[in-house]
């Protein structure tokens, strides 16, 4: 069954670009991902300090994976100190168009 993540990542003033350029990098390297569906990065037209990504998987093994990976530790690493937060809830498919 499909797993599917919804992070925001909201940028500490004077840190968007900085965190923008690490969202597209890491997006980059998770195409290479069999298993990761979707991966879609999205700026709020509200508050351009907030970046959402929409992710779906194959299923929470395949979210595991992606969550281990050495640039997922990287972007992390990257983030340290310049977000004023990251949350992240994971949702579990009931209905679909």
């Amino acid at each position: 069954m499909p797993f599917t993540v919804i992070a925001k990542v909201t940028s500490k003033p004077g840190h968007e670009k900085e965190i923008e350029a690490g969202c597209i990098e890491m997006a980059a390297k998770v195409r290479a991902e069999p298993d990761t569906l979707t991966y879609i990065m999205l700026r709020s037209t509200k508050n351009p300090a907030v970046i959402m990504v929409y992710e779906i998987y194959k299923d929470e093994a395949a979210f595991q994976f992606h969550s281990k990976t050495p640039y997922m530790a990287e972007l992390f690493a990257k983030l340290d100190g310049r977000t004023e937060s990251v949350e992240v809830e994971m949702l579990t498919e009931f209905a679909r168009k």
